[in-house]
């Protein structure tokens, strides 16, 4: 499947002033989702060098959400973004991944196959060219643009110096719902929670709780069809 150029615009429809801000010119798309992208959509983020606990609660959370016909959208790093893609996948919902790099290069290489497998029957968005050489901060626009298409971000597990952060910032700036996961909020040893919460974050204790602040969009399922049987 060849990647097609799209503009911001005809990818997510109309933005407004603040959304468009700092939104990309163009969006390089390879996949299988309907366009402009149907909803509702959830990013599921956090730690590349995530715990147990992260992962299952990652896990958790893409699973009910999936299960309610949310689309989980990720950034296809190490850690709480490859479980949630994962466990999408396992649950036969539809994923997004927003890269950092170029649709023709693999960051991390382990996630090859991950990859190639939401290229062919998911969708994997990157702002960058062919040819374009990765840098450092390349993630960070990828955070950015990841709230732009995100409805609504669940930070599940960050340190205090996570690029998990970026995305958080960037939704409380678009005035998008912004979650953070219970156990994180509650550890004194983080400082960034609290600072979210005083611009708009809020605790998730169940994820059930994000269906609430969800535009429900209707999916055309004839254009997801490699998801059902």
């Amino acid at each position: 499947m060849k990647i097609i150029t799209y503009t911001t615009t005809d990818l997510l429809g109309p933005l407004n002033d603040v959304e468009e801000k700092y939104a990309p010119k163009k969006l390089y798309v390879r996949g299988n989702l309907q366009i402009p992208l149907p909803g509702p959509r959830a990013a599921v983020i956090g730690s590349r060098k995530a715990s147990s606990e992260g992962l299952k609660a990652a896990s958790d959370v893409a699973r009910t959400l999936v299960r309610k016909g949310v689309i989980i959208v990720s950034g296809l790093a190490e850690g709480i973004d490859t479980m949630a893609h994962k466990t999408t996948i396992e649950e036969r919902g539809c994923t997004i991944a927003v890269l950092g790099t170029p649709l023709n290069r693999v960051y991390p290489q382990k996630n090859y196959q991950l990859q190639e497998i939401i290229m062919r029957e998911h969708l994997a968005i990157s702002q960058f060219p062919n040819g374009h050489k990765t840098m450092p901060t390349d993630f960070i626009l990828r955070d950015r643009t990841m709230a732009l298409i995100s409805d609504a971000s669940i930070i599940v597990e960050a340190g205090d110096s996570s690029g998990s952060l970026y995305q958080g910032w960037e939704a409380i700036r678009l005035g998008r719902p912004l979650f953070i996961w219970k156990s994180v909020m509650n550890n004194p040893s983080l400082n960034w929670p609290k600072k979210m919460v005083k611009y708009g974050a809020m605790e998730l204790k169940e994820a059930e709780e994000v269906l609430d602040v969800l535009p429900f969009f209707r999916i055309n399922l004839d254009t997801i069809a490699p998801f059902r049987t």
